[in-house]
């Protein structure tokens, strides 16, 4: 299986520069979401002390001519720092920032979907609504062949991977358990990991998470996801249908809540947003990849524990709908629901932007209200 030059090199003479004092220095290494609105960029920066706060850590800028995000004659875009954790990489006292891109004019960059969403959570702030997401992804070698694959062929049908345990039914372990000790350090809330249905397929929970939080919790676990793999000389796909034919897809499945639905009788309010979210549809699967549907049309076929992408269904502990509420949901009458249709590669800001939209503003139609008006 073909893996990266860079993941060959000595790693023992590395940490020799590494363990060497920073002279109270710190490294701060600046993350945002590039043109594409699924590829994360980073580049690192010196500051003087170690910041405690977002903001006591200054804004920047790089090229956006080559980020997919601005021509050569007007490239320089702004970095603003958003959310900050503890670096796993570098160690403490360095920073992971995750930032926000704004264009010359100090207008949101075009991916740049935290804006909006962190307006929608303000305007809910007294619901506390709560996410949890379940992130799928597969590991690829450099030649883009599944992970532990055969190189001529195909591993024997899913059913013994999902959650297995041995060489044969297991493939990379050992990324998925630095990726896990990488989050907590950082400060991630990563809640759990499992192997998934298609071999070289795993799945990592984050949540629960309040409000802007889930985004960006989830971006900076694929950051450390994406960096984890490059030291292991791997590459991680998010892609919602990595191998066609008879293989799962790769899916985001976010659960969501409010303080009603969690309280007693709350599945009658459960009851009404999933009611909401039928004569939204549309809107909502526009929402949940970067390609408008597009992407999620290859893996929503109704097969593979997918719902089909033409049609809205809900139910108790069906793996088969749109909208599953769990068992334990149906018997306490309260708790969450999980929406099942959001792609792997989907924007979490996107995705739970749109549940408070409908489910919390009530809003209907095709597009989404504009209340800056």
């Amino acid at each position: 299986m073909a893996t990266s030059a860079s993941s060959k090199l000595n790693k023992a003479v590395k940490q020799q520069y590494m363990s060497l004092p920073q002279g109270g220095k710190v490294q701060a290494m600046y993350i945002w979401i590039d043109g594409s609105g699924e590829g994360l960029r980073c580049k690192t920066r010196t500051l003087d002390s170690e910041p405690k706060t977002i903001e006591e850590l200054p804004e920047w800028n790089f090229d956006g001519s080559s980020t997919y995000q601005s021509e050569g004659s007007n490239s320089d875009m702004y970095l603003i720092p958003a959310a900050m954790f503890r670096d796993p990489f570098r160690k403490d006292p360095n920073k992971l920032v995750l930032c926000e891109v704004l264009k010359y004019n100090r207008k949101p960059a075009e991916t740049n979907l935290r804006l909006t969403c962190k307006t929608i959570m303000s305007m809910v702030e007294n619901n506390h609504p709560w996410f949890g997401m379940e992130q799928e992804y597969t590991l690829l070698g450099t030649d883009g062949h599944p992970f532990g694959w055969p190189s001529n062929g195909f591993p024997g049908p899913q059913g013994p991977y999902y959650c297995g345990v041995g060489a044969d039914k297991a493939y990379g372990r050992d990324i998925v358990e630095a990726h896990y000790r990488a989050c907590l350090y950082a400060g991630v809330q990563i809640c759990g990991t499992n192997a998934e249905v298609m071999p070289a397929q795993w799945e990592f929970q984050v949540g629960p998470c309040e409000g802007i939080n889930m985004g960006d919790h989830l971006w900076v676990a694929r950051f450390i996801l994406h960096r984890v793999c490059e030291d292991f000389g791997v590459v991680v796909s998010f892609d919602p249908k990595p191998i066609p034919g008879n293989w799962n897809g790769a899916g985001c499945h976010t659960n969501f809540s409010t303080k009603e639905m969690r309280e007693d009788g709350g599945l009658k309010v459960i009851e009404e947003a999933i009611e909401r979210l039928s004569k939204r549809h549309r809107y909502h699967i526009r929402a949940y990849d970067p390609k408008g549907g597009l992407d999620n049309a290859r893996r929503l076929t109704g097969r593979h524990e997918t719902s089909s992408i033409d049609e809205f269904s809900a139910g108790v502990a069906n793996r088969g709908a749109s909208i599953r509420i769990p068992r334990s949901v149906g018997q306490d009458k309260k708790g969450y629901f999980e929406d099942r249709r959001p792609s792997a590669n989907c924007d979490p800001y996107a995705v739970t932007e749109a549940l408070v939209r409908t489910c919390l503003l009530k809003e209907e139609g095709a597009e989404p209200t504009d209340y800056s008006k």
